[in-house]
């Protein structure tokens, strides 16, 4: 909104928040408190009026002989209040101030306060001794009953207050922090933010970057919400929700900002733990509350985010007596969406990364009819989502965005973000004017390694140990066809590691038994080199063990890839929990598969022990190569094992090498002298280079 429109008073009971400040600068009610705070503090602290000098009873005596005390006033046989003479009192302030002068006429009318007081013995003969004075001396005393209402009334009081405010704080946390004693009563009311028509989001479809199918299908409600009647013509009936669901940073909450700023109408966006509350019956309030504003202004969206939080699957067996709050919220939430009373012109949209958790019934058609999965995204959509982050770094000239793209495998829209940010603050720790390649390899090693300890101290016999460690990865995963091929391999500390050792996966939907083995053979590569090179081995592979286990344990439980067991799957991916015992398989069954597994590791750890000791020489020159340099890249193992014979390229030439001879020898008798030539060129030129 521009700052030249006029403003405009806020009655929008969904864009809560904190007490506002008067916009004409108007007297603040809060300012009272603090006056009359001010006003205790000084009664008590600050004293007014010269305050009487405690004595004794026997001072008092005393004083009356040498007959300084006027009279004497007995306070609820408490307390003595002594009032000295004219005389006396000259003589006290001329000994405590010699320059004081004499109090005039004009002075003489001004009441004074008791000079001394003293508390009344308890004893019987206090009124014999007063007396005895009043006889021997002419003291003047009077007995006087005075009734402390100000004290009573705070005993009273004060514990009423006490709860009063205490009560008035509860009230304002549940109400949201909002000020004024009204927010006891919206506590049931819904918390939704409401973006209308007016309200400028910046976010379009051009903003999100991939995501293609994602988009057609939510652009399909935006575009039904502006152009009803071109589907309602054909007897259309637009989906009332649709859930988008994938992993975490994929782009779900982007999606639904950018279907706000596309869609002009009334957009409800808030999140499934706003339901949720420590009173019974307040979640279902909320969102009676919130179905009651959106119909109000239909059409509208309504946009949950982490619906996850209310719309868990309901348990079979409650406690009898128990009130599940969370479960009454997803009833109230399942009726609203497709219940008894009609629901036209709301159109639901939420996000999850927990589609399997998901109650059944909230996701039958009718309430969500579709489900959008975003996905984590593929090389090309890698490369827009580069070119939407890259748009504000400063770059060198020569950036290759398809190398990004293809360098950064497995990475969500957030993570590519957070890798842009990463490669410009270390191009700007290392004072440099613009971003280059290096900072983004340097950026994709600090997210997935960690960082970079290089002042660890480690001992030369323990860093020798992790160099063959990682040799031994590196050395399994290139002469094993079917293993990820190698990028980077480093005995550098990083993060909780002592070394690490990068792989460029394949982009591909299905794995084959053939690819999963030949991984657990690079994974176990590194715990074999240290049985082979030194006879003996460390506690370095935990991570390499725990990654085989939870593999070979899926292999053979889920996707039914061993023998013994068959063609059985224990997986459930609904996550309902159908089954009422924890496990659907015997204890027979289980010591099946708990040998299986075992089996299964040990064949691969006897199969990577064979392939090292077969290239021990070469695995100790790598492993003396990484000692000496520390970071080894491609280059350097294909120079001691030469090019992988079963990579993509090396396959091509062999294939075009096969088909020229059989063309050679399929020609006719003039023509071989040529082509032979040109074979003996090509030979020697490959002789050639790879002797370089």
């Amino acid at each position: 909104m521009s700052n030249n429109q006029p403003n405009k008073k806020n009655t929008n009971p969904f864009q809560g928040g904190g007490a506002k400040k008067s916009p004409n600068g108007g007297f603040n009610f809060y300012w009272l408190y603090a006056i009359f705070a001010i006003g205790l503090i000084g009664i008590n602290f600050f004293n007014w009026t010269p305050q009487p000098e405690n004595i004794t009873f026997t001072e008092f005596k005393q004083m009356v002989v040498t007959g300084d005390v006027d009279h004497l006033e007995i306070i609820n046989s408490e307390l003595g209040k002594v009032y000295l003479t004219e005389d006396a009192l000259q003589k006290e302030e001329h000994s405590k101030n010699k320059k004081t002068p004499a109090p005039s006429d004009e002075n003489s009318f001004m009441p004074r306060g008791p000079q001394y007081v003293f508390n009344v013995p308890q004893a019987d003969f206090f009124g014999q001794d007063i007396q005895q004075l009043a006889n021997d001396n002419g003291l003047k005393y009077d007995y006087i009953k005075q009734e402390n209402w100000f004290g009573g009334a705070l005993e009273i009081l004060l514990p009423i207050a006490l709860l009063i405010g205490f009560w008035f704080l509860i009230m304002r946390r549940m109400g949201g922090g909002a000020g004024g004693g009204s927010q006891i009563f919206n506590i049931g009311k819904s918390k939704a933010t409401l973006f209308d028509k007016n309200d400028s989001i910046k976010v379009s479809f051009k903003d999100v970057a991939g995501l293609a199918e994602a988009k057609e299908e939510v652009n399909e409600i935006v575009d039904f919400l502006k152009h009803p009647q071109k589907y309602t013509a054909l007897g259309a009936k637009i989906p009332q929700g649709a859930l988008l669901v994938g992993p975490p940073g994929t782009g779900k909450t982007l999606l639904a900002k950018a279907v706000a700023g596309e869609a002009h109408v009334p957009f409800f966006s808030l999140s499934g733990s706003d339901f949720v509350e420590m009173f019974v019956g307040v979640g279902a309030s909320r969102v009676r509350d919130l179905f009651k504003q959106a119909k109000e202004k239909a059409p509208s969206i309504i946009f949950i985010d982490e619906i996850d939080a209310i719309g868990r699957a309901r348990g079979k067996s409650a406690m009898q007596g128990s009130n599940d709050e969370r479960e009454n919220t997803l009833n109230q939430l399942l009726t609203e969406m497709d219940g008894f009373g009609s629901n036209s012109g709301v159109i639901i949209l939420a996000a999850t990364n927990r589609a399997d958790v998901l109650d059944t019934a909230l996701l039958r058609p009718g309430r969500f009819d579709r489900q959008i999965h975003v996905d984590l995204p593929e090389v090309k959509e890698r490369k827009e989502i580069f070119e939407v982050h890259l748009k504000p770094l400063k770059l060198v000239k020569d950036i290759d965005i398809e190398f990004l793209a293809n360098q950064t495998p497995g990475f969500s829209g957030a993570d590519i973000a957070n890798l842009c940010n990463e490669a410009a603050l270390i191009a700007a720790r290392k004072k440099k004017t613009s971003v280059e390649k290096q900072d983004f390899l340097d950026a994709v090693d600090r997210i997935i390694g960690g960082l970079e300890k290089k002042s660890k101290i480690i001992a030369p016999k323990e860093k020798e140990t992790i160099a063959f460690h990682e040799a031994g990865h590196a050395t399994t995963s290139w002469l094993l066809e079917h293993a990820f091929p190698l990028v980077k391999v480093t005995i550098v500390p990083r993060g909780r590691s002592l070394g690490a050792a990068w792989y460029l996966p394949e982009e591909r939907q299905i794995t084959t038994t053939e690819q999963l083995l030949d991984e657990m053979c690079a994974t176990l590569g590194g715990r074999a080199a240290e049985q082979i090179i030194f006879g003996k081995i460390s506690t370095g592979a935990l991570s390499d063990l725990e990654k085989v286990t939870k593999q070979a344990y899926a292999m053979v439980t889920y996707y039914g890839l061993d023998e013994t067991i068959g063609n059985v799957s224990y997986y459930d991916s609904s996550g309902q929990q159908d089954y009422s015992f924890q496990k659907p398989y015997s204890d027979k069954t289980a010591e099946a598969i708990d040998k299986a597994v075992s089996n299964l590791i040990e064949r691969m750890y006897q199969k990577t022990l064979k392939l090292l000791d077969a290239n021990k020489d070469k695995l100790t020159a790598l492993a003396k190569t990484l000692l000496e340099k520390e970071v080894i890249f491609k280059d350097d193992l294909e120079a001691i094992f030469g090019k992988r014979t079963f990579e993509a390229d090396v396959i091509k030439e062999r294939i075009a090498k096969e088909e020229s001879s059989k063309a050679i020898e399929s020609a006719p008798i003039e023509e071989i002298e040529a082509p032979k030539a040109a074979t003996t060129n090509n030979e020697e030129t490959t002789s050639t280079t790879e002797e370089k």
